[in-house]
C-alpha cells in the first residue's frame, strides 16, 4: 500500500498531507492572511510558507502516525502558482526526497484538485469545473490528458472576487470570497452587469472593471448596497459558468459534474449548478470544504497516482513553473 507525502504552497495557503492507498491520513494547512483591502504579494507569502512548512510537515506525519521510512514518495506542487511559494515548497520536497531516499513526484496543481475530487466523489470520469483564485477551466478527460474545453480569457473568477472584496475593504479571513458570499445572501437588487461568454470561454475583466467604476457612485447615492453589489456579482459570474458548463455537458454526454477549487466552496454556485445539472439529467458532485481549498493531501493523492504509474521526477527535472497548464500533463494512470 503506497504511502505518499504531499506538499502544497502555490498561493496563500501552505499545506502538508499524507495519503495511503486512497485513504487521507492527514491534512495540515496554514493560510497567509493580509489586512482588509490588501492582497498577498509573492515575497511575503513565500516567507510565510517557509516559516510554517516544517511545523506543518511534523503535524502531518504525526497525525498520520507515519515515519519517514514508511513513505514511498514525496510529492510537491510544481505549478502553476506564485513563484516564491512554489520555490519554498519545492526546496523542502527535494531535500526530504534526498534525505529519506524516496522518489520525488512533481505534481500539477490543477490535476491535484481533480484527483482529490475523483477520490472523494462518486464519479470516476466526470466533467470537471475547476474554479479557484488563479484558474477557471471546464475540463474533460480524453486520451491520457485532461482536455480544457473552456476557460477564462483573462481573470480567474477567484481573483475577480478577491479584487472586488479588496475594493469593499472586506476582511481576508477566512477568505475574501467567503465574505462576499455572506453579503450576497442579503442582497435584494440585481444590477445589470457585463455578461461575457464566448463559446465555451468566459471573461471576467470587464465585469470587474465595470464594478470598480460604478461602485463608489452607487454606494454614495444609496442606489445599491454592498449586499446588492456582491449579490449581482455572484449571480452574473455564476450564470456565466453555468452556461458554459451546460454546453460542455451537452458536448460530452457526461452525467456527472465534479466541482473543485477554492470557489467551489460557494453554496450559491453549488445551488445554481445543481439546478442546471438536474435539468440535464446529470448529478453535481461537490467535494468536502476541507479539500476544495488548496491542501497538501490533494498533492499527495495526485503523487500517489503518479507513483503507481511510474511517473517519478528526476532531481534535475524538478524545477517549478508558474505556468503549467492542466493539459500539459500525461495522465498515465487513467485508461
Amino acid at each position: 500500500m503506497p504511502t505518499v507525502l504531499g506538499l502544497e504552497g502555490s498561493a496563500n495557503k501552505v499545506g502538508a498531507g499524507v495519503v495511503r492507498d486512497g485513504v487521507i491520513l492527514s491534512n495540515a494547512r496554514a493560510t497567509y492572511v493580509t489586512p482588509p483591502g490588501h492582497g498577498f504579494a509573492p515575497g511575503p507569502a513565500g516567507r510565510h510558507h517557509r516559516q510554517e512548512l516544517l511545523g506543518l510537515l511534523g503535524r502531518a506525519l504525526g497525525h498520520a502516525r507515519t515515519r519517514p521510512q514508511d513513505l514511498d514518495g514525496v510529492a510537491f506542487t510544481r505549478g502553476p502558482g506564485m513563484g516564491a511559494g512554489l520555490a519554498a515548497v519545492a526546496a523542502v520536497a527535494r531535500t526530504l526526497a534526498q534525505l529519506w531516499l524516496r522518489p520525488l513526484l512533481a505534481v500539477n496543481h490543477c490535476v491535484g484538485h481533480i484527483e482529490m475530487g475523483r477520490l472523494l466523489g462518486p464519479a470516476p470520469d466526470p466533467l470537471v469545473l475547476y474554479v479557484s483564485g488563479g484558474n477557471t477551466q471546464v475540463i474533460a478527460f480524453s486520451r491520457r490528458r485532461y482536455r480544457i474545453l473552456g476557460e477564462t480569457l483573462d481573470l480567474a473568477l477567484g481573483n475577480c472576487l478577491d479584487r472586488f472584496a479588496r475594493m469593499l475593504q472586506l476582511p481576508n479571513a477566512p477568505s475574501p470570497g467567503y465574505n462576499i458570499e455572506q453579503l450576497a445572501r442579503r442582497g435584494r437588487r440585481l444590477l445589470d452587469l457585463p455578461y461575457v461568454v464566448k463559446g465555451m470561454d468566459v471573461s471576467f475583466s470587464g465585469l470587474l472593471s465595470h464594478l470598480q467604476a460604478v461602485t463608489p457612485g452607487l454606494l454614495a447615492s444609496g442606489e445599491a448596497t454592498r449586499e446588492d453589489l456582491c449579490f449581482s456579482l455572484q449571480e452574473t459570474a455564476f450564470a456565466m459558468l453555468a452556461e458554459v458548463t451546460e454546453r460542455a455537458l451537452a458536448l460530452t454526454g457526461t452525467r456527472h459534474l465534479l466541482l473543485v477549487g477554492g470557489v467551489a466552496c460557494n453554496r450559491r454556485l453549488q445551488e445554481m449548478l445543481r439546478v442546471m445539472c438536474r435539468a440535464r439529467g446529470a448529478e453535481l458532485c461537490p467535494i468536502d470544504e476541507r479539500y476544495c481549498q488548496d491542501n497538501g493531501a490533494m498533492i499527495a493523492q495526485a503523487g500517489w497516482e503518479m507513483l503507481r504509474a511510474g511517473q517519478t521526477t528526476a532531481l534535475d527535472q524538478s524545477g517549478i513553473t508558474q505556468r503549467y497548464r492542466t493539459d500539459e500533463v500525461e495522465v498515465a494512470w487513467r485508461a
